[in-house]
């Protein structure tokens, strides 16, 4: 047994390299970066070795949509498990090797025939901030910890309030994990403003949540979460045609709340919809609240929440010149740049607003922010005590009232930096750019009368279209499918063939499948965008419509590969078809 004289050289302040212990701990020098400017920095190292090797998984440019040359495509999960942690120290190397391969297979967000879903490619200036975030760990969760890295968050809160139509000096925001992070800190805001007590004695009262038939299935987790119960949720009917709030339906339910001394806690307005690119009209939303409020003698004043966090980034059109139309968009997208614009200008009305940079921020994950309108309310609502050992040596220590304590400030400064290198014209470039790419996608689905899009009346990044058998007229048959109950039949038939066609789509993706040369696209379906006109009430679970989905997020995809994608849709038709 060694003494610690004799582990220890005290003179020189190093340790003795005899000790079985001390060669470990100087093998581990080298794996962890230097505290000083040295030349040599193991991890300038670690880094430059990991990102060539992921790059080596990046096919050339005929490749396959995901990463590797031949990459493993299935997992064995019944013995994944089996496995223990080794009982002796690897290398840095070896570890960075195995970490690679896991990537193997892994869709490549970036690759032109990427189109599944509203998962952009990150841009270079949010993955270096957010990596660099990772190197000296600051933890905004007060000052001390994160120092200037927290400006980050609070310059976020000031541009966002701008944008929003807010004074951004009582803007507030907190990057958060997720946009079911966003609805879980609106649903704590509101219990805690509506049920005036619930932070001491917990939620007692069965406060209702409000939001329509077309709201993020993150409502469940939600009020699951913050004790309200899933039962709370209303949901309000919404048009068969736009899939907005009913206005009317919402009335009926405010007017009922209110006259039965129900508390409201929130109403949230869905502000994009992944598929059907839905908006809620917000501002006569406010003016019902506003009409029907809680009995503000028992309950505080009810939230207005905005879900934004696919549909946010439109409101950077809010000032643009459509007429001068300085960034020379074409004419025929010019109304749904000029729709979405308008439709975001409601989120000034809201209390708080829900973002996702990891979306239409093309950002990396997880990237999500709570933005609020009054942050001495939400800040003092939900403040805490202090802690005995956490000492606030600057003004913003959010740690007073944020659900997370640990808070790496990955999200806020990929968000931060995205806003800072795209600026408005950024934005706007990307996201019309989009349409352009989509207005032309649109225009080949009208060019076959056996495919049909069924979002045309829609303005967001999505084209959603069904695909018929040879001979069968698309535009005809959807529309009695949509309108006809005689045609609900025909209508669940097609909705399986939809579904088998996005299927097989799938597996030749995975399978590496090419056609006239080239890899299959990688795409995705939906099991029902929208209701058939005649389930208005959405009681029949049949009574929905299926549709095939491209979202065109990626900066290099081309009108040719899009014309590709359809050309491949029809032949998975025909191979389905064929095989019944």
């Amino acid at each position: 047994m060694k003494t610690y004289e004799q582990n220890w050289d005290i003179e020189n302040n190093i340790t003795n390299d005899a000790s079985n212990w001390a060669k470990y701990r100087k093998d581990m020098l080298s794996a962890f970066p230097a505290y000083q400017n040295e030349e040599s920095d193991p991890l300038v190292t670690a880094i430059d070795k990991a990102v060539k090797a992921i790059d080596q998984l990046r096919p050339d440019a005929e490749g396959p949509a995901y990463l590797g040359k031949n990459p493993k495509l299935t997992i064995d999960f019944d013995h994944i498990k089996h496995i223990s942690m080794p009982s002796q120290m690897s290398t840095t190397d070896k570890v960075i090797d195995d970490t690679v391969a896991l990537f193997e297979g892994l869709p490549n967000w970036g690759h032109p025939l990427t189109m599944c879903n509203v998962i952009p490619q990150a841009n270079t200036a949010s993955i270096v901030a957010a990596v660099l975030s990772e190197i000296f760990s600051p933890n905004i969760l007060e000052g001390e910890y994160s120092w200037n890295v927290h400006r980050a968050e609070l310059e976020s809160a000031g541009m966002l309030g701008n944008l929003f139509g807010w004074n951004p000096e009582n803007t507030g925001c907190l990057y958060t994990y997720g946009g079911s992070g966003c609805w879980t800190y609106h649903v704590k805001y509101a219990l805690s403003r509506v049920l005036r007590d619930s932070r001491q004695k917990g939620v007692r009262t069965d406060a209702k949540v409000i939001c329509s038939h077309q709201a993020h299935y993150t409502m469940l987790n939600s009020t699951d979460w913050m004790g309200l119960g899933m039962d709370n949720i209303i949901k309000v009917r919404t048009d068969v045609h736009t899939n907005a709030m009913d206005l009317a339906h919402l009335e009926e339910i405010l007017k009922d709340c209110h006259e039965k001394d129900i508390p409201v806690a929130s109403v949230v307005c869905t502000m994009g919809t992944t598929d059907a690119n839905a908006f809620d009209p917000v501002e006569g939303v406010r003016k019902l609240l506003d009409q029907y409020p809680n009995n503000t003698e028992k309950y505080g004043k009810a939230l207005l929440y905005c879900d934004s966090v696919v549909g946010w980034a439109w409101a950077t059109f809010k000032e643009y010149d459509f007429d001068v139309n300085p960034l020379q968009f074409s004419k025929e997208i010019i109304p749904s740049l000029k729709a979405n614009a308008k439709a975001l200008s409601g989120v000034q009305y809201a209390d708080a607003v829900g973002v996702d940079f990891h979306k239409v921020g093309w950002s990396p994950y997880a990237s999500s922010c709570f933005v609020y309108k009054n942050s001495e309310e939400f800040e003092t609502l939900l403040k805490r005590p202090g802690s005995a050992y956490l000492q606030p040596r600057s003004p913003y220590n959010p740690l007073d009232y944020t659900l997370e304590v640990s808070r790496a400030a990955t999200g806020s400064l990929a968000g931060w930096a995205t806003m800072k290198y795209f600026g408005y014209e950024g934005f706007q470039a990307i996201l019309g750019g989009i349409l352009e790419d989509q207005y032309f996608l649109r225009n080949v689905i009208a060019s076959h009368t056996e495919t049909v899009c069924v979002n045309s009346e829609d303005h967001g990044l999505v084209t959603l279209f069904r695909a018929y058998p040879d001979g069968v007229m698309a535009e005809e048959q959807y529309r009695k499918e949509l309108t006809d109950p005689a045609y609900k039949e025909q209508l669940v038939k097609n909705n399986m063939l939809t579904k088998a066609i996005g299927d097989k789509l799938y597996h030749w993706f995975r399978d590496g499948k090419k056609i006239n040369g080239r890899y299959t696209p990688y795409i995705s379906f939906s099991t029902g965008f929208r209701v058939a006109e005649y389930n208005g009430n959405d009681t029949d679970p049949d009574a929905y419509i299926f549709a095939l989905k491209i979202f065109p997020m990626n900066v290099h995809i081309t009108p040719e590969i899009m014309r590709y994608a359809i050309d491949c849709v029809l032949l998975a038709r025909d191979e389905v078809l064929s095989e019944n």
